[in-house]
C-alpha cells in the first residue's frame, strides 16, 4: 500500500505564512508528478499546484506570486509555501501522488487525509 501524509496546517492571521508537507511511503517503486489541491466548504476540490518529478510546476491562478510547491525526490515528499495569505486561502489542503507501485504495470493517484488551514482577518 502507500500513503500519503500530511503536515503543516493551522492558524494563522492575514499576510502570514504556513508551510505544509506531504510524505509518501509504502510500496514505491517511483513517483511522477506531486501536487496540491483544496476545497473549502461547500466548494469543489480544486487544483492549487503541481509539480514534476523533474521540478516543472504549475500554479492556480489564485496563488501564483504567494506560493510555492517543490519536492525531494530522494524522500518522496512534496512542500508548499504559502506567504501572503488571505481568509479566502482557508481550506482543508490534500495532497495528491503519482505513484507506481513496485510490480505494478501503470500508475494509480493516491491523495492524503488532509490537513486544516484557516486564515482569520
Amino acid at each position: 500500500q502507500v500513503q500519503l501524509v500530511e503536515s503543516g496546517g493551522g492558524l494563522v492571521q492575514a499576510g502570514g505564512s504556513l508551510r505544509l508537507s506531504c510524505a509518501a511511503s509504502g510500496d514505491i517503486f517511483s513517483i511522477n508528478g506531486m501536487g496540491w489541491y483544496r476545497q473549502a466548504p461547500g466548494n469543489q476540490r480544486e487544483l492549487v499546484a503541481t509539480i514534476t518529478n523533474g521540478g516543472n510546476s504549475n500554479y492556480a491562478d489564485s496563488v501564483k506570486g504567494r506560493f510555492t510547491i517543490s519536492r525531494d525526490n530522494a524522500k518522496n515528499t512534496v512542500y508548499l509555501q504559502m506567504n501572503s495569505l488571505s481568509p479566502e486561502d482557508t481550506a482543508v489542503y490534500y495532497c495528491n501522488a503519482e505513484v507506481l507501485r513496485r510490480g505494478a504495470w501503470r500508475t494509480f493517484h493516491y491523495w492524503g487525509q488532509g490537513t486544516q488551514v484557516t486564515v482569520s482577518s
